[in-house]
């Protein structure tokens, strides 16, 4: 009954399947890389100044993109070869005989998968997040040395209660937040109020700070010029500059206020929420693997049947990936909601690879 009958047996698999990941995915690194690097080199190197140090800072920039695509196939492909192994020299079916049940052969796999789950989490959030962001602008910079100043947003909408805000154009950030040919739709149960026009809104304690406003009653029919109004009000000025966010960019701890802002201020979040959930579920998909590929551990070597069960494991790891990608696809678009966007293929695919163990071994 315990978890891991053998500590010798359990470190020999756990320890053979570790260094085979390891190896698959340096393996796919270096080759994914230096073809990236051929197509990437030319335009790097068409930037003034740049020169051999460019180039590998585009390569530093662009391998922990690649561990976080890669790292689950390698995964995938270290299970298969790892439990092929043992059943080619018949260690399951001596692990079988000393009363080890199929279960008990995973469990050191699975343990290794989690620990290479929790660091590939820490290692996305950490890591690529960071080299996402700065490839991403290094790129729409054209590769240049000189960083790209970022531009004003621009027709700004934000909700407050029942207010709605518009703004021509955003600049700054926090307290620096300056606000251009401000349009305010001061709402009370639903029905307009008045409409507030100004040139500039700067945030100013428990709202805005107005210059040259303009304020327009709609009950008595009158525009009534003021050169400073105070407009108080729940809009906060990060709601303005998180307009356009990009998951792949922000660590998950600094993803979800800001999907709270976003919700707040009425705009849609169904996209941010499938990445949210899946920053979690993606390095989990890694524990999923030594199950789906367990099929290859399993059967009479001497039957002939290896390579097929081997295939077997890789199509339904295969198809985890496929199904995966198409639930993100249809949680972007609103046809599924977040959570089971994110979550369904990894649910489906542990009872479909627990059936498959059970009914076959167990």
């Amino acid at each position: 009954m315990k978890l891991f009958p053998s500590n010798t047996i359990a470190w020999y698999t756990a320890k053979m399947f570790t260094v085979r990941a390891a190896a698959f995915l340096i393996g796919l690194i270096v080759i994914l890389e230096s073809l990236d690097l051929l197509g990437e080199s030319g335009k790097i190197l068409a930037a003034a100044g740049n020169g051999e140090s460019e180039l590998w800072t585009y390569v530093s920039l662009r391998i922990p993109q690649l561990v976080q695509l890669f790292l689950p196939f390698s995964v995938l492909l270290a299970t298969l070869v790892t439990l092929a192994t043992l059943n080619q020299n018949s260690e399951v079916v001596i692990f079988k005989a000393a009363g080890i049940s199929a279960h008990q052969i995973l469990a050191p796999l699975f343990a290794a998968a989690f620990v290479i789950a929790v660091g590939n989490f820490v290692f996305n959030e950490r890591v690529t997040t960071r080299a996402t962001q700065t490839l991403k602008t290094w790129q729409d910079n054209g590769y240049r040395k000189v960083a790209l100043q970022k531009k004003p947003i621009a027709e700004s909408w934000v909700r407050g209660g029942d207010d709605l805000f518009r703004a021509l154009t955003v600049t700054g950030v926090g307290p620096a937040t300056l606000l251009r040919g401000v349009t305010i739709y001061d709402r009370e149960d639903n029905k307009l109020v008045r409409v507030v026009m100004a040139d500039t809104a700067r945030p100013d304690g428990d709202g805005w700070n107005l210059t040259a406003a303009r304020v327009f009653d709609v009950a008595r029919g009158t525009l009534t010029p003021s050169p400073a109004l105070h407009f108080a009000t729940p809009v906060v000025p990060r709601q303005f500059t998180t307009t356009s966010i990009n998951p792949a960019w922000i660590p998950l701890w600094d993803l979800w206020p800001q999907i709270a802002e976003q919700r707040a201020a009425g705009k849609p979040v169904d996209n941010l929420l499938v990445a949210a959930w899946h920053k979690i579920s993606g390095p989990l998909s890694t524990i999923l693997m030594p199950l789906l590929g367990a099929v290859a551990a399993f059967g009479l070597a001497r039957s002939g049947r290896l390579f097929v069960r081997a295939v077997i494991g890789m199509f339904l790891g295969f198809a985890f990936f496929v199904a995966d990608n198409f639930m993100l696809a249809m949680g972007n678009f609103g046809t599924v909601p977040p959570l089971m966007a994110a979550w369904a293929p990894f649910l489906l695919f542990l009872l479909i690879g627990e059936a498959v163990l059970i009914r076959t071994e167990e």
